[in-house]
């Protein structure tokens, strides 16, 4: 289970340092060498060999070096631009293996969200792999140490961009870095991969634009442009001249809109579109063709009623759609494979266009018609979405493709994406153009109890704004009443369902320009009126509601406490060593685990073999096809925990720590504390969007051993345990109470169980 931004901190490095060339190994070692070692020459205040940003936060350092005479230090403050930091380098992959590995030392200081290494492979489409250590959460203060990061070599990528990052605020220096493939320095490897050319290599016709022109739609024009979007989508998967790659699909769309625009009528597009199909060529008889097992593993049919719709399409469309489903090619996809062992989708030679000029009707029509149709040919979760699939296409045609500048587009793709209802899927790089805008926030933790926004406490531990106090409900913001904010931001707030779409809510309800804000808050019974300051936002891991301090710990001889912010999975056997004798082990998964533990944990927490979760996957040769899959089971080992297992989950409960949850619980006698999560499970599936925009769906069908689902519905807690605006004022960890009482029994008195829950008991 992945993280949505763990994966797509993917930093656009490709404008800033793209190598077309391929340089000799002599010359490749002379450039890339003493760049590693940072013993080249600054350019500027940025070490030799790299480029970066943002300006005022990379630099060379000679003072604090791991060795040599040089190292880079990342430094960021409260008031840097943008959210992280990195220094980048790219190299062409002009060679072959297996395992790429960049090794390198790090040392950091007062880091608050991360810093690691990080490296991505590119070809046709980006990000093919990606790592950045965003899930060892190396931050605090840390001395000079050895670490690596590992990804299988691509066959298709072409380019190589490596680096380090700092997320949030604080220092990161980096020194002595190695690019090694299967052991071997990159310069060591001869020249042995030449560059795969296809047609998206070839066919450059529209790399400036779309050219079509389109002030606004008719009726008839938005009734053809729908079926032109079903029909390019059912082409894109099942034509075998597409499937192939023998065609730009999306220049290809191109060719084609301006005289689907020009049909006076239903019937002449459809004749259209058969004039196109049958242009691009004879469909050969498969032999063996491609076949759907409608048998007991099939979870989801694909929904192509349509195509045999005579009264819609016409007889001879119809006709020709239907020849095509009957003779396509079993297992021949251009645009989309299975990823390996896992089998969610992998996208691939999705176009990213990050430099066509918006507006652009044709490329942002291909937005859309690209998101609608992985939708509806690989989401898992399609049968749940809860939304009409069809009518949302017809909606979002004018919103799209007719959005008059960069955010109003960006903003209409967010409020397409809302209407998937998967916690996965965003704009995850254009997050700014999400209402509020602005660059500032109020330095508060906003968290929505009792379905009101209440402060649960500041950014700025140092200097809190004095007005306000932990508990106070706000009520309006620069006089507009806190529920009208709210009302008018939903439709561009994407989740699974309601918890997950106010968390993140909250996460930005003060953001804003920045300078003075009127505040209105209620406190206890009293409203209250008070200005604050809007101020440049600090990194705050706010998506977790665990406790402050160790990872593990005692609460009482009979109460042990482990959360999984911090976990370490070598650790495992030693916090169970560690709750030995103990009658109960609250884990706490009100956050995002810091490593995946489902196994090396879940395994000590069992006696038998216990099956936890089922999948479904997708279907290369009958797109819109999912069928079951295996079962995951938890096999016991020692040292086995025979107490009582509590786990507790909330709202900051996403993806892999649903997946963790679902493990945990199927231990004997355990039991799941607290509220609903995110309902976002399952290995994400990248891909981009025209305008150089990055989305996700979830991947991969995640469900009970009995079927019952997950997506959208979440873990649902066997006791139900929510904070209190009370409680929050009082400081008190209600969920976290309700955990020790379901240990300790009803008897202890509630003083006794606040004082565990703020870990002032014995």
């Amino acid at each position: 289970m992945l993280c949505h931004w763990l994966s797509l901190i993917c930093i656009g490095a490709a404008a800033l340092c793209a190598q077309d060339t391929k340089p000799d190994r002599a010359a490749l070692r002379a450039d890339l060498e003493p760049a590693l070692n940072f013993e080249a020459l600054p350019s500027g205040d940025t070490p030799g060999g790299w480029s970066g940003g943002p300006p005022g936060t990379i630099f060379a350092e000679t003072k604090i070096v791991h060795g040599g005479r040089g190292a880079a230090r990342i430094e960021r403050t409260a008031a840097s631009a943008n959210e992280f930091s990195s220094i980048t380098k790219s190299i062409p992959i002009d060679f072959s293996g297996s395992t790429i590995e960049l090794r390198g030392y790090l040392r950091t200081e007062d880091v608050s969200g991360f810093a690691g290494l990080w490296m991505r492979e590119d070809g046709d489409t980006p990000t093919l792999a990606f790592d950045n250590m965003g899930n060892r959460q190396l931050k605090g203060t840390t001395d000079w140490a050895s670490y690596s990061i590992k990804l299988p070599l691509v066959a298709e990528a072409s380019k190589l961009f490596i680096g380090v990052l700092v997320l949030g605020t604080g220092k990161a220096w980096a020194d002595d870095l190695e690019l090694l493939v299967d052991g071997k320095p990159v310069w060591d490897l001869p020249q042995g991969k030449p560059p795969e050319t296809t047609v998206i290599g070839r066919d450059h016709q529209f790399d400036k634009g779309s050219g079509i022109v389109v002030p606004q739609l008719s009726s008839a024009q938005i009734e053809n442009l729908t079926t032109l979007g079903k029909v390019w989508g059912f082409l894109k998967y099942h034509h075998p001249k597409v499937t192939s790659g023998e065609h730009h699909w999306d220049y290809d769309l191109f060719r084609v809109v301006p005289s689907i625009l020009a049909a006076s009528d239903r019937t002449a597009a459809n004749a259209i579109f058969v004039h196109w199909i049958d242009d691009l060529g004879p469909i050969t008889p498969c032999n063996p063709c491609a076949k759907l097992d409608a048998g007991k593993d099939l979870n989801v049919t694909p929904d192509l009623g349509w195509i045999s719709d005579k009264s819609a399409l016409g007889p001879e469309l119809s006709q020709r759609l239907r020849a095509i489903y009957e003779n396509r090619a079993p297992n021949q996809q251009f645009f989309v494979s299975m990823a390996p062992k896992i089998g969610n989708p992998v996208f691939k030679h999705e176009l990213e266009y990050s430099d066509v000029k918006l507006p652009d009707f044709g490329f942002q029509l291909l937005a859309l018609y690209r998101f609608w149709n992985i939708v509806e040919y690989w989401s898992p979760n399609r049968d749940i979405i809860g939304e009409y699939w069809n009518r949302v296409l017809t909606d979002f045609i004018p919103r799209v493709s007719l959005a008059k500048d960069d955010d109003s587009y960006k903003r209409e793709l967010m409020a397409l994406i809302t209407r998937l209802h998967d916690g996965h899927a965003n704009l995850w790089n254009a997050l700014d153009a999400r209402p509020p805008v602005g660059k500032c926030q109020i330095p508060v933790n906003l968290r929505f109890v009792e379905n009101a926004p209440v402060i649960t406490g500041f950014t700025v531990a140092s200097d809190p704004p004095a007005d306000l106090k932990v508990g106070d409900v706000i009520t309006e913001l620069d006089g507009v009443p806190a529920h009208q904010l709210i009302e008018s931001w939903l439709p561009y707030y994407a989740g699974s369902n309601d918890a997950a779409r106010m968390r993140d809510i909250g996460y930005f309800f003060t953001r804003g320009d920045c300078g003075d804000a009127a505040v209105g808050i209620r406190r206890q019974n009293t409203d209250l009126k008070v200005t604050v300051k809007r101020s440049a936002p600090s990194h705050v891991d706010r998506a977790k509601h665990d406790l402050p301090g160790p990872t593990f710990r005692l609460l009482s001889k009979d109460v042990a406490y482990l959360k999984l912010s911090t976990v370490k999975a070598d650790d495992c056997p030693h916090y169970v060593e560690q709750a030995a004798g103990t009658k109960g082990l609250i884990i706490d998964i009100r956050n995002y685990p810091s490593e995946f533990v489902v196994f090396a944990l879940g395994q000590l927490l069992v006696s038998v073999d216990t099956p936890f979760a089922l999948f479904t996957e997708g279907d290369l040769s009958n797109p819109g096809a999912f069928h079951w899959g295996d079962r995951e089971s938890l096999s016991p080992q020692k040292p086995h925990y025979s107490g009582k297992i509590i786990v507790l989950v909330d709202e900051s409960s996403l993806s892999q720590a649903e997946y963790t949850a679902m493990a945990f619980r199927s231990a004997l006698g355990a039991i799941v504390v607290g509220s609903t999560t995110s309902g976002a499970d399952g290995n994400v599936s990248p891909f981009t969007l025209p305008g150089g925009l990055h989305t996700m769906i979830s991947g991969l069908g995640v469900f009970y051993p009995d079927k019952k689902p997950t997506q959208r519905i979440g873990i649902k807690a066997d006791v139900d345990a929510k904070p209190t605006i009370a409680g929050i004022r009082a400081g008190r960890d209600e969920v976290l109470e309700q955990a020790i009482r379901q240990i300790v029994g009803e008897k202890v008195p509630l003083e006794e169980i606040e004082k565990l829950a703020k870990h002032e008991g014995p």
